[in-house]
């Protein structure tokens, strides 16, 4: 017999409906749009395998609402410029190429789900599953993915919100759109070619962005964006609650951004007027 001052023990494994109970607790709504990152293994044994929890998010959402994914694709930085390899490299193609290992196994399964869409910038590529796909993974600017032009725009745009399902919070990529954003000096840029397949053909094209692989401007701590959202956290907006046995953090998109751009131009002597 349980102790009435003794909480109930976790259920052995998680259900659909328990984590969709969760997702509803920690702030998830009917009609939202979210780019969730998720650490699957945080989350404990599912019942039914990790695509109950995309189900889970999707009964919340219901047939309106949007769950996004962070893919990036398969193609390591050190290959770009090897001319070695530059005939064996496969081309870029929404529909097969596979998510970056990087990311977790979430990106993939979501975009391997039935009636996934892709968007079509091979490093900031998304997937995207529900009402509005089509539109957050359409016309994404391959020239500064993380801009407005790219499915975190939108979603700032969308008053969406961002899911930190286990995931470290130095791993929001929405905050990426803040880096490109904010007004400070000297940020990186990256330029590169890369293959896309287009027309069944092969076509490399050089692409250019801010670089993502390291904080955009010297002088910021490699998990800066974990930083960044504590910051956030402690003025009283976003939630945190578990998922599972995942410790949690939902917040929503236009704010966390708007607060982002803040934090960096405050420390590089920026005043917006």
């Amino acid at each position: 017999m349980t102790s009435p001052n003794k909480p109930p023990s976790p259920p052995s494994i998680w259900t659909r409906a328990v984590l969709a109970e969760q997702l509803q607790t920690l702030g998830l709504e009917l009609g939202d749009s979210v780019l969730a990152h998720a650490a699957l293994r945080s989350v404990g044994p599912i019942l039914g395998g990790p695509d109950m929890l995309i189900a889970a998010i999707g009964d919340v959402l219901g047939p309106e609402g949007t769950l996004l994914g962070y893919c990036d694709w398969q193609l390591p930085d050190e290959v770009h410029d090897a001319p070695k390899l530059r005939d064996q490299i496969p081309p870029f193609d929404p529909l097969r190429s596979r998510s970056t290992r990087d990311n977790g196994a979430f990106p993939e399964l979501l975009r391997t789900t039935p009636g996934a869409r892709r968007s079509g910038n091979p490093g900031a590529s998304c997937a995207a599953l529900g009402g509005r796909a089509e539109w957050f993974t359409s016309d994404h600017a391959l020239d500064y993915g993380y801009g407005p032009r790219s499915p975190f725009g939108k979603l700032v745009a969308a008053d969406g919100k961002t899911l930190m399902l286990g995931a470290p919070l130095d791993t929001m990529t929405l905050l990426h759109h803040a880096e490109h954003l904010a007004d400070i000096p000297h940020k990186r840029v990256l330029r590169y070619e890369a293959p896309l397949l287009i027309d069944g053909r092969t076509v490399w094209r050089e692409f250019e962005e801010f670089d993502t692989s390291d904080p955009v401007v010297e002088g910021l701590a490699d998990d800066f964006f974990a930083e960044i959202v504590e910051a956030f956290l402690a003025t009283g907006q976003g939630r945190r609650g578990l998922i599972g046995d995942a410790p949690s953090v939902l917040v929503e998109a236009r704010p966390m951004v708007a607060f982002a751009v803040h934090w960096l131009e405050s420390r590089f002597g920026v005043t917006r007027q």
